[in-house]
This record gives structure tokens, C-alpha cells and sequence, in this order.
């Protein structure tokens, strides 16, 4: 009995081991080796369908931030690319604009719809009339033609705005990339938090069945009641009716991550990280609200946003002034190749707008609307980074306390355990002692696996208000 109680012992202990922490940012060297150098494509990953993918943080955050990866990436790549042709766009009104033309036609005039009568030209010369009509005649023309604005301060404003736009929509797509990076990592905490549940409930349903071997052990040898062996028999039920909700969660946990990396849902995961408790580096409040306000890229997209529409209201106030442009063509004009003779344009043109119906005032009031809008949105978005930055800070405190409380519980609940059980085994007490010592474990590893969850999403939260998600993970 003894020997059997020593086994019995022995595997609660392999059970409670095989609660595995979890790390958010590190990974295994055995993983580093089976990374490939370069990141396969989203579709490449899965449709290779050779059994579980291994995968890191690391490698599903770099999955996700590829080009094949999350939407989101992709859409913000596409509004880069648009901001980049409306700043062409704009810089086209302040290059030169050359034209070539070429023109051939037949003509047939009646000299008398244009005001040219016998009456006007009564020549007297003899045997001499006057056409009314002329033709068919040819003209041909071959002209090169260029215009280049001289001073166009409006224009120079637009092209400098949509340069801001620019380097706003590129500020975005760092945005958009914290924001899946952070996502990606809670999905995979998620994920690495299924498979701890998935452990746990595990050891507890093999700490259940070993449990009921015992009552069952002590009812042939006379030291016990049938009621205990129901006992254990209920606790073995209801434990494996959790562990087929832990399973059901893994599971849903692997497809909430599959979504978020943009791959199949039929494809099968294999992650190789695990929950773990990282020290974070000691930070003041001070601190992060400035690195927050320095790194988030949405910040400075803002920022970038504000510029553009002040950069925007400023051209809309330089309409009112004038404009010069240079004009010139040179071609050669004739009834032909043949017989043509070279002519020539050169010009300067000066615009003075005067009144235009009221249409600049209209554009000036929007367009300095529009700053005031941008100006509030910018300090909305101060005040949220320093609100996310304070209550990150507020959760990670907590959230490390947990740990530690969470820890304490977990070893005092296994020595509580052990004790139960050898009083049972000399007889001392019933099993109602050792299934309420059970059920305190239980509760201490979820404990534990929810405190190490809530530490290590603390830890993505405030990085990611400090605009540092993708720097956490490599």
C-alpha cells in the first residue's frame, strides 16, 4: 500500500510539473534552426500540408506582416502607393508641359460667309472678277508646344501638402503593422494560454483517475467506504468535462489565429512557445508617455495628417495671388512638307484672379476647417497615449503581482495535496480531504495559467501603447 501511495504521489508531481509556462517574445533555439531564412508566403505555409507547423511568435508575426499576410497590411500598402501618385500628381503643375501636334486638312472657304464680297475688291482691271469661293486647298501643321508655370505659390503649397500625405499614409502602414503585430501576439498568447488550459485539465483528469485507483484500493482493503469511490468518480467526470471545453477552446484559439495570420483554417499549428513570466524593464510613467509620444507611428501619422492640412489651407490662401506661366510652340505650317515655312510662339502670361463667385472664400473656410478638425484629432489622440500608457503600466503592475500570489498558491495547494493524501492512506481522514485539496489545486493551476495570460498580454499592451509590438517579438 505504501508503494502504491508513492506511485500515486509521483505522478501528481509529473502532473503539476507539466504546467509549462509561457514566453511571449522568446524563442527556442530548436525553433531559430527550423526557420527559414526567408519568410514563406502565406499560402506556401500551409499548402505544403506536411503534418503541424511549427510556429514561433517570431515567425507568426513575420507570417502576418508579409506581403501575402494579414489584409490589413495590404490595404494599408495600396493607400501608400495612391498618396504616393496624388503627390505626382501634384508635382506635374510645377513641371513643364510639352505637347506635339501634328495637323493635316482639305479646305474649301466661301470668301462671301466671312464678309469678303465683290463690292469690297471691284479691282479694274479688265477680264478680273473676284472669287467668292475658293478651294479645295491643303494645310498642313507640325508644331512642338511647351508651357512652364513661373510663380505658382499655390501650387508649390499643394505639392508640399501632398508630401505630408505621403509620409502620413507610410506612417499609417507602421500604424497598421504595430496594430496586426499586436494582434497576432495576443492571438498566439491565446493560443499558448488553450494549450496550458489544455495541460492542466490533463493532470487534473490523471490525478482524478489515480485518485480513484486509490478509493477503490482502500474500499478491497477494508480502510474504505463506497461513497468515496462515487466521490472520485464525480470528480473524475466533471474533470473530463473540462478538459473536452479545453480542448473546444484550443481549438478555437488555433483558428482565431489562423485568421489573423491570413492562412487556411484547415491547416494545422504546432506552437512552440509557451507561457512564461519575463521581467520587464523598470519604467516611470514619464518615460513611456515620451517614448509613446516619439515611436507610435500613429502619432506621427496624425502629426503628418495635421501638416498636410495646414500645408492645404495655406494653398487655398495663396489662390487670391497671381500667377506666371511661359508659353512658346515652334512648328512649320504650309500646304506641305514641301512647301512649309517655320513659325514660332514665345510668351509670358500673367493671371490676376478678381472675383470668382465666391468659390475661394468657400475652399479657404473648408480648408481651415479642416485644420482645426486635424488639430483636435491630434490632441484626442495625445491624451488616448498617455490614457493607454497609464493603464498598460496599472496592468502590468497588477498583473506581475499575480504571478507571484498565483506561484505561492500553486505550491502551497500541492503540498496541501500530498498531506490529504497520505492521511488517507494511514486512515487519519476520509476522501472529502483529499478531493477538496484536489479541487484547491485545480483552482490554483488556472490560477496560475490566468495570471501568467494576464502578465504576458500586459506586457504586448504596453508595448504596443509605446509603439513597440514588433521590437517585443523579434
Amino acid at each position: 500500500m505504501k508503494m502504491r501511495w508513492i506511485c500515486l504521489a509521483a505522478v501528481t508531481v509529473a502532473a503539476a510539473a507539466g504546467q509549462q509556462e509561457i514566453s511571449g517574445a522568446k524563442v527556442p533555439a530548436a525553433d531559430q534552426q527550423a526557420e527559414p531564412q526567408s519568410q514563406p508566403s502565406a499560402g506556401g505555409v500551409v499548402a505544403a500540408n506536411r503534418g503541424p507547423l511549427p510556429l514561433s511568435l517570431k515567425r507568426a508575426v513575420d507570417i502576418a506582416l508579409s506581403r501575402e499576410g494579414n489584409t490589413a497590411i495590404e490595404l494599408a500598402g495600396e493607400s501608400l502607393a495612391q498618396a504616393r501618385d496624388r503627390s505626382a500628381e501634384a508635382r506635374a503643375a510645377l513641371l513643364p508641359d510639352v505637347e506635339a501636334a501634328y495637323t493635316t486638312e482639305s479646305r474649301t472657304e466661301d470668301l462671301a460667309a466671312q464678309g469678303l464680297s465683290t463690292k469690297l475688291f471691284n479691282f479694274p482691271v479688265p477680264g478680273f472678277q473676284f472669287p467668292t469661293f475658293v478651294g479645295p486647298f491643303t494645310i498642313m501643321d507640325a508644331r512642338v508646344s511647351a508651357t512652364q508655370s513661373v510663380f505658382d505659390f499655390s501650387s508649390i503649397r499643394r505639392f508640399q501638402a501632398s508630401k505630408r500625405s505621403t509620409e502620413a499614409a507610410r506612417s499609417d502602414l507602421d500604424s497598421t503593422g504595430e496594430q496586426v503585430a499586436a494582434q497576432v501576439a495576443k492571438a498566439y498568447l491565446a493560443g499558448i494560454k488553450a494549450d496550458a488550459d489544455l495541460e492542466s485539465a490533463e493532470a487534473n483528469v490523471a490525478l482524478s483517475e489515480a485518485l480513484l485507483t486509490q478509493a477503490d484500493n482502500e474500499k478491497k482493503a477494508g480502510t474504505g467506504t463506497g461513497i468515496e469511490i462515487t466521490r472520485a468518480r464525480v470528480q473524475l467526470a466533471n474533470d473530463r468535462q473540462r478538459l473536452l471545453e479545453a480542448r473546444n477552446a484550443r481549438r478555437a484559439a488555433y483558428l482565431r489565429l489562423l485568421r489573423a495570420m491570413n492562412l487556411r483554417l484547415d491547416g494545422a499549428l504546432e506552437l512552440t512557445d509557451k507561457l512564461q513570466y519575463l521581467p520587464v524593464d523598470a519604467v516611470t510613467l514619464d518615460q513611456a508617455r515620451a517614448a509613446a509620444l516619439k515611436q507610435r507611428p500613429d502619432y506621427e501619422a496624425q502629426r503628418e495628417r495635421e501638416a498636410n492640412a495646414r500645408l492645404s489651407a495655406s494653398a487655398t490662401k495663396m489662390e487670391r495671388l497671381p500667377t506666371v506661366s511661359a508659353f512658346g510652340d515652334y512648328g512649320a505650317s504650309g500646304t506641305g512638307f514641301d512647301n512649309s515655312l517655320p513659325t514660332r510662339t514665345v510668351g509670358i502670361s500673367v493671371r490676376v484672379p478678381i472675383f470668382d463667385g465666391g468659390r475661394r472664400d468657400a475652399r479657404r473656410a473648408e480648408s481651415a476647417s479642416g485644420l482645426r478638425a486635424e488639430q483636435a484629432r491630434s490632441n484626442d489622440l495625445k491624451e488616448q497615449i498617455e490614457l493607454d500608457v497609464r493603464l498598460a503600466l496599472d496592468e502590468l503592475g497588477s498583473a506581475d503581482d499575480e504571478v507571484k500570489v498565483a506561484r505561492e498558491g500553486l505550491g502551497l495547494s500541492e503540498n496541501e495535496l500530498a498531506q490529504a493524501r497520505r492521511r488517507y492512506a494511514a486512515g487519519v481522514t476520509n476522501s472529502i480531504e483529499v478531493t477538496d485539496a484536489q479541487t484547491r489545486l485545480e483552482r490554483a493551476r488556472d490560477n496560475q495559467t490566468a495570471a501568467l495570460y494576464n502578465y504576458n498580454l500586459a506586457r504586448i499592451d504596453l508595448a504596443q501603447a509605446m509603439g513597440r509590438v514588433r521590437s517585443l517579438v523579434q
